[in-house]
């Protein structure tokens, strides 16, 4: 399926270091993440660990510390570094002319397939 990129904000409207929520209605909330080299990477707003907010996390290179238990979260693939284990869905973003995009099949799958997940 062809991504449909849906503008979220533009890459200052992320905190250096820090991210930005994008709410869904019927579904876990995505976080945006700006690290120090200002890479965007955008993750599930839930660890795989106990579902700890990662928004709220510390970001340092390409990771987040999960605010509840310290889990280190890789900001590419949302997943935990070792010794921990699981990964969190990562979203498609795409950056164009300091805009940030997410696409919208994957924040807004069909309901099957959020039933399904």
């Amino acid at each position: 399926m062809q991504p449909q990129w849906k503008s979220i904000c533009t890459i200052a409207d992320i905190p250096v270091l820090g991210a930005r929520v994008v709410q869904r209605t019927s579904q876990p909330d995505v976080a945006i993440f700006r690290n120090g080299e200002d890479k965007i990477f955008a993750l599930l707003d839930s660890c795989p660990h106990k579902g700890g907010p990662l928004s709220q996390g510390i970001v340092f290179g390409e990771r987040v510390a999960c605010p509840l238990h310290n889990w280190d979260i890789q900001l590419d693939s949302g997943c935990a570094t070792a010794p921990d284990e699981g990964c969190t869905q990562k979203f498609s973003v795409k950056i164009e002319d300091g805009q940030v995009y997410l696409d919208l099949n994957e924040l807004n799958p069909p309901a099957t397939e959020s039933a399904a997940a």
